[in-house]
C-alpha cells in the first residue's frame, strides 16, 4: 500500500540500458504558465475587474473565502485557458498558477478554513455556479443565490471597454450586426426548431466594431433575425456619442437586418447604414443590362466578371421611401450571381463598386470573430435550463474574448502572432509547462527550458512592460 513515506514508482519500457520510471513527486506543476501574460494584460486594462463590478454580493462577509472578484477571474481565466465546463474547476482548484492569476493571497491553499479544502486555494464548481444561476430579477435575492448580476451594467461594460481602448475619438465607427445559431441539445428554456439551420437552437445577436465586441444578446430562435437590433444599436450609439458626440457612425449587416424600422431609426438619428437586400424579380430586372455585359466578358475571358448598377428603389409594401441601392451583376462559372445593397451614403460619399467591395464586403471579417468566440471560447456552451443563466454564460465567454483581444492588441502587436486566433495563441503561448515554487516572498515559475517560443515570449513581455501605447 502506498503511504506518505513510500511513493509509487511506475516502471515503463526501458530506453536501451536505461530504466524509465515515473513518480508523482514533481511538486507544484502547471500546464498553463503562459497565462501569466494574461495577468499583465488584465493589470493594464482591468477587463475582468470591471466585469466583476457588475455583480452585487449579498453573502455574509464573515463566511466568504472566495470574493466575487476572485470567482469571476477564475471563471474567465479558465475559459481563456481552454477549460469550458464548471466541472473542470474541481480539478483546477489545486493549480497554483491559476490561483496566482486570480490573485489569491494564499496560492497554496494551506490556510483554508476547512481541513478538506486545504491545498485547494480555488473555488469548486458548486461555488462558481452561483455566478450563473442568479435571479433574473435584479432586485430579488434568492436565499441560496446571493450573488446578483446587474444586466444594465454588463451592457454598458462592452461599450466602455471599447471607449477605454481609444486615446481619442476615431474618425468613424462601423457597427457590424450578425445573428448566428447556437445549437441546443437539451430541454433549455426558449428552445425552438429553426428551419434554416435545421436544428433546435438559440439565435444570439452580435455587434462588433472591428475586433471589439459591443453586444452579445442571447435570443430565442423563433424571432426574426433583426428583432431587438434597433434597441441594441440605439443603446450603443447613445453610449458612444456621450463620449464622442461628433463621431461618424455606420451600421452594416446582411439582408437579415434590412428592415424598415432599423433604416428609419438610422435616418432619424444621423447614423449611416449599409445593408444587404434579398434579391427579388424586380431587383434582378434592374440589373439585366449589366448582367449581360458581365456574362459577355466572362464568355470571352473565362474569368469571373462583375458590373455594378446604382439606382433608387422602393419595395412595394415595406419601405416608406425610395433609397439608394447598389446592384452587383456578377457572372461566375456556375452562372449569374446577383447581389444587392441598400445604403444611406450618397454617390459623392462612395461610388457603387467602392461601396460594395470595400465597405460592404468588409463585414465578412465579423464571422471570424463570432467563430472564434463560439468554437474556442465556448460561447455556445449554453446548457443550463434557464435562458437567463445561458445569457450569463455567453457574457462570461464575451469577457474572455475581450481579454484575448486586448492581449493581441497590447502583447502580440508587431509579432508573427498578431493576427492569430485564440486557439492558436492558447496552444503555442499559454499551454506552457512550468514548475511553480511558492515562498513567503516570491512565486517563481520555472518554465520549460526547451520551449520553442522563448524569443516570442520575450517580445510579448517587452510589449506589455515597455512597448506600445495602451490605447489606439
Amino acid at each position: 500500500m502506498n503511504t506518505d513515506c513510500t511513493k509509487t514508482i511506475y516502471e515503463f519500457q526501458s530506453l536501451n540500458t536505461r530504466k524509465v520510471v515515473g513518480t508523482f513527486d514533481g511538486g507544484k506543476i502547471t500546464s498553463d504558465a503562459g497565462g501569466i501574460l494574461l495577468r499583465e494584460v488584465e493589470n493594464h486594462c482591468g477587463i475582468i475587474r470591471q466585469f466583476s463590478q457588475c455583480f452585487k454580493d449579498y453573502r455574509n462577509p464573515n463566511l466568504i473565502e472566495h470574493t466575487v472578484d476572485e470567482l469571476v477571474a477564475q471563471r474567465v481565466y479558465g475559459l481563456v485557458l481552454g477549460y469550458e465546463d464548471l466541472n473542470d474547476h474541481d480539478t483546477l482548484r489545486m493549480d497554483p498558477l491559476l490561483a496566482t492569476l486570480v490573485g489569491k493571497v494564499d496560492p497554496t491553499g494551506s490556510n483554508r478554513v476547512r481541513e478538506e479544502d486545504r491545498g485547494k486555494p480555488l473555488a469548486g464548481k458548486s461555488t462558481l455556479n452561483r455566478l450563473e444561476l442568479t435571479s433574473p430579477d435584479h432586485n430579488k435575492v434568492d436565499r441560496y443565490k446571493k450573488i446578483v448580476l446587474d444586466w444594465d451594467a454588463v451592457n454598458e461594460l462592452f461599450v466602455n471597454l471599447f471607449v477605454q481602448a481609444h486615446s481619442q475619438a476615431p474618425e468613424r465607427v462601423v457597427l457590424d450586426l450578425d445573428a448566428t445559431d447556437d445549437p441546443l441539445h437539451g430541454q433549455q428554456e426558449g428552445r425552438f426548431f429553426h428551419g434554416y439551420y435545421k436544428e433546435y437552437c438559440y439565435l444570439p445577436l452580435y455587434i462588433f466594431c472591428g475586433e471589439f465586441l459591443l453586444c452579445a444578446r442571447l435570443r430565442e430562435a423563433s424571432m426574426d433575425a433583426a428583432q431587438g437590433s434597433v434597441e441594441e444599436v440605439a443603446r450603443i450609439v447613445e453610449g458612444l456619442r456621450a463620449v464622442w458626440p461628433d463621431v461618424e457612425i455606420a451600421v452594416r449587416g446582411d439582408s437579415g437586418f434590412c428592415r424598415e424600422d432599423l433604416m428609419v431609426w438610422c435616418e432619424t438619428n444621423d447614423v449611416h447604414f449599409i445593408l444587404g437586400v434579398a434579391k427579388n424579380p424586380r431587383l434582378v430586372k434592374r440589373i439585366e443590362k449589366p448582367m449581360k455585359k458581365a456574362a459577355k466578358r466572362y464568355a470571352a475571358s473565362g474569368k469571373a466578371s462583375r458590373e455594378f448598377a446604382d439606382f433608387r428603389y422602393k419595395t412595394l409594401k415595406t419601405w416608406s421611401r425610395k433609397r439608394r441601392v447598389i446592384g452587383k451583376a456578377e457572372y461566375l462559372p456556375k452562372g449569374s450571381n446577383p447581389r444587392f445593397v441598400v445604403t444611406s451614403y450618397s454617390r459623392t460619399d462612395y461610388e457603387a463598386r467602392q461601396l460594395y467591395e470595400e465597405e460592404y464586403c468588409a463585414r465578412g471579417e465579423m464571422e471570424n470573430r463570432i467563430k472564434e468566440q463560439q468554437l474556442y471560447l465556448f460561447a455556445d456552451r449554453t446548457s443550463t435550463h434557464q435562458m437567463h443563466s445561458n445569457q450569463v454564460r455567453l457574457w462570461f465567454s464575451s469577457v474572455a474574448y475581450a481579454l484575448m483581444q486586448a492581449f493581441r492588441r497590447l502583447g502580440l502587436v508587431g509579432t508573427e502572432m498578431a493576427k492569430a486566433q485564440c486557439h492558436t495563441i492558447r496552444l503555442k503561448l499559454l499551454k506552457l509547462g512550468a514548475q511553480v515554487r511558492i515562498s513567503v516572498r516570491r512565486v517563481v515559475l520555472s518554465m520549460a527550458s526547451g520551449w520553442p517560443y522563448q524569443e516570442l515570449f520575450d517580445r510579448i513581455y517587452w510589449n506589455l512592460k515597455h512597448g506600445m501605447p495602451l490605447r489606439i
